[in-house]
Formats: structure tokens, C-alpha cells, sequence
């Protein structure tokens, strides 16, 4: 079933076309990979699908609604995490995953059972007292993603999510990534570490506004005779001429 689709979806800032007819499709459960270098226009391109932004022509559908008409109504069936950290940093971990279940609509009477089953998930049941501030990076980008799924969207975008996390820490972020796709949550991430496009189950390149690549990791890499994604995406963004978002 697909979740997202995008048909010459466009978006201009005066002269200036940021996202130029892009089309493109994901299916429930998938791990989209929204690559760019910056100027690309992948940011301007998410923002129009989580409702943020009004196309100025094209068409959207996210979770069943058109991104022009029900921006309200794909708010409340998406996750979103952004590449800055968004939890309150002066409250508790705990107290953090209430209040993010209560704005994003859980019903009082499962709030604190999801609470609970969120602070086991992520073996934080011995940090559920501490300040968010006091956690390490990795924690705060794992606790984040974990209480942007809490209501169980349909879809979740993370934009840029493991910026300036270990390794380490990035391979715990995306086991946390796989459980939520194997539970059917679509998930759909830009990044710039090519490693983690590999992990994706399709992955699309935005060159100046427009998607010139799309297919799963390993069939880029033979389209272009590439060991890696850090090759293919090199080959691709070699001839950007925008350098700003």
C-alpha cells in the first residue's frame, strides 16, 4: 500500500525553484532514503509533505491526504524528528514522553502504560528520573525517535537524525528503525552519512530540486559501476549547481 506519493510536486520562492517536479512513490513499511547534498532541496521537499509548507504546484498525499487541502490531518498521522534535538532538556526523561503522548493525541487512560513500555524498550526504566540534558547525544537521538513514533503514526520523517552520533550509537539508532518499519511505520530519512543509505530499502537522490536517482542501494550501485553509496552520490552531486538550500 502506498503511503506517500508525489506527483510534479513543486515548490517556488519567487524566480527561485527549490523543488522542481519531483515524483515519486513509498510503500507502508519502507525505508526511504531522501538524499541531497545542501541546495538540493530535499529539506523544502519534506516540509511540503509534512504539511508544513503549501506546494506551489504539483500534487501530495501523505497517510491518505492531500498535503494542499488536509495539512492538519497529516500532522496528526505523522512522526517528525528534526536534526536539532526537540525534547524538552529540562525535564525528565519520563516527563518527556508524557507530554510528547499527550500533543500528539494518546488517550489519557494509555499514556502511562506506553510510557512504561517506551522506558523498557529502551532500557531507560534506570533513567527515567534524569534530566534529558544530563544524557549522553546517542540517548537523546534515540529517546527523540522513540517518542516521535509513541502514537504509532503511520509514517515518520527524520531529517538528518543521527547528525554528530558515534557509530556505535548510530547502529543502536537504526535497530530502533527497523523495529518500527517491521511494525509497518514507514519511515522516511535524509541523511548524509552514505553508510546509512545503505540501509535503506530504496533511496532517492535530489540533484537541484530534482530527483535524478531512485531505485534500491544495490541497483544504484550497479547503474553506476559504484562500490559503495558514497560513490554513487559523488557521481550524482558532481554536477549540482546550487551550493544553499
Amino acid at each position: 500500500m502506498k503511503v506517500i506519493t508525489a506527483e510534479n510536486l513543486t515548490k517556488k520562492f519567487g524566480s527561485f525553484t527549490a523543488v522542481d517536479h519531483i515524483s515519486f512513490e513509498v510503500e507502508q513499511g519502507e525505508i526511504f532514503g531522501f538524499l541531497g547534498a545542501n541546495g538540493a532541496g530535499k529539506t523544502t521537499a519534506m516540509r511540503m509533505l509534512c504539511g508544513l509548507s503549501k506546494p506551489t504546484s504539483g500534487k501530495g498525499m501523505v497517510a491518505g491526504f492531500e498535503i494542499s487541502k488536509n495539512p492538519e490531518k497529516i500532522k496528526a498521522n505523522i512522526g517528525y524528528m528534526s536534526q536539532k534535538f526537540s525534547m524538552y532538556e529540562d525535564l525528565k526523561v519520563w516527563e518527556n514522553i508524557r507530554l510528547f503522548a499527550g500533543i500528539y493525541g494518546v488517550p489519557d487512560k494509555e499514556i502511562s502504560h506506553r510510557t512504561d513500555e517506551l522506558l523498557k524498550n529502551l532500557q531507560f526504566e534506570g533513567q527515567k528520573d534524569a534530566l534529558v540534558k544530563s544524557l549522553p547525544l546517542g540517548w537523546k537521538q534515540k529517546l527523540a525517535f522513540s517518542v516521535a513514533i509513541v502514537h504509532e503514526p503511520k509514517i515518520v520523517f527524520l531529517d538528518e537524525p543521527t547528525g554528530g552520533v558515534d557509530p556505535a550509537a548510530r547502529r543502536q539508532f537504526w535497530e530502533l528503525i527497523y523495529q518500527a518499519a517491521d511494525r509497518g511505520i514507514t519511515v522516511f530519512v535524509t541523511t548524509h552519512y552514505m553508510d546509512e543509505a545503505e540501509y535503506c530499502n530504496r533511496v532517492s537522490i535530489m540533484v537541484d530540486g530534482r530527483i535524478d536517482a531512485l531505485n534500491s542501494p544495490q541497483n544504484l550501485k550497479q547503474q553506476y559501476d559504484a562500490a559503495n553509496m558514497d560513490e554513487v552520490f559523488h557521481r550524482l552531486a558532481r554536477g549540482a549547481k546550487r551550493n544553499s538550500d
